[in-house]
């Protein structure tokens, strides 16, 4: 029996987010040997070139707007990536997570109506309950810096989903990921270049392929089925993740807050998922062909 076109996109999203957690706790390492900004540039840097090698782009077979999409698109995945990476820095990787999560939140709410609105708005209640504001332990700036990857990964959702109609296959991210590399550059500054090891670009290139390589296609894939606002609704199962995640790998022990927080996104999860199909008209054709 197959699976429903909701089912299937609920099923790429949470791969993605499992494989993002799992790339994050597996680059603390990193972090501490060329800090936040230099773990970014080398994993974005590596799926630029893997993207490249793979799909082969030629820029005739891409429409102007096209070629301006996943442009804005490589901007926001270099952005998002650049801020998440200094948040996860300062702040524990479930709080850093659930703060991030308010850009694809503003997207539910926004985009869902009736039942699906009422979803995000559950996930909310999950992700106050998973960082806890009130306490005040948060570092400031790293919270100032995951607030700046959630506006980041609002843009990217919206213009995910743009690139992924517009755009058959993987040929999107063969244009993003390459410019997302570039804008990691240009932040990272070429003091990183100088602590570059070979067994740095080993590891580095291994994280690509965790994250971002598979998750970012697993997105692209997944918002050809689901609506934006479900898929921002799904992603409050991220933080529930992310929190499990740092328990296992980082020893990041959660309280009961934290764990009742994590049962309403998963519930809220499972709401999008059976409510977020994208209908006929919603779903453009893809008016421009790469071979995959």
């Amino acid at each position: 029996m197959s699976l429903s076109p909701a089912r299937t996109g609920a099923s790429m999203a949470v791969a993605s987010m499992l494989c993002v957690q799992l790339g994050l706790a597996a680059s603390v390492g990193l972090i501490d040997d060329i800090g936040s900004t230099g773990a970014a540039w080398l994993r974005l840097f590596w799926a630029g070139i893997l993207l490249l090698v793979i799909v082969r782009p030629r820029l005739r077979d891409y429409s102007r707007e096209a070629l301006w999409a996943g442009t804005a698109l490589g901007v926001a995945t270099g952005g998002v990536t650049v801020l998440f990476m200094a948040a996860v820095a300062r702040l524990p990787l479930g709080t850093a997570s659930a703060l991030e999560f308010l850009g694809p939140l503003t997207i539910a709410v926004v985009r869902s109506r009736g039942a699906g609105r009422a979803w995000a708005l559950l996930a909310a209640v999950g992700v106050v309950l998973l960082t806890q504001p009130w306490t005040g332990d948060a570092d400031p700036v790293g919270v100032a810096f995951a607030l700046g990857a959630a506006v980041c990964w609002a843009a990217y959702i919206l213009l995910t989903q743009r690139v992924g109609d517009a755009v058959s296959g993987l040929g999107g991210l063969a244009i993003s990921m390459p410019v997302a590399a570039l804008v990691a550059t240009v932040v990272a500054g070429p003091g990183v270049f100088g602590e570059m090891t070979p067994e740095l670009l080993v590891v580095g290139l291994g994280l690509a392929i965790l994250l971002p390589v598979v998750p970012f296609a697993l997105e692209l894939l997944a918002l050809r089925r689901l609506t934006t606002g479900a898929f921002g609704t799904l992603m409050a199962l991220e933080p529930a993740f992310a929190l499990i995640i740092g328990f296992l790998a980082l020893s990041q022990v959660p309280n009961g807050l934290a764990v009742g927080g994590i049962a309403l996104v998963v519930a809220a999860g499972i709401g999008a998922e059976r409510s977020g199909a994208r209908t006929g008209t919603e779903v453009p054709a893809v008016v421009e062909r790469l071979p995959a």
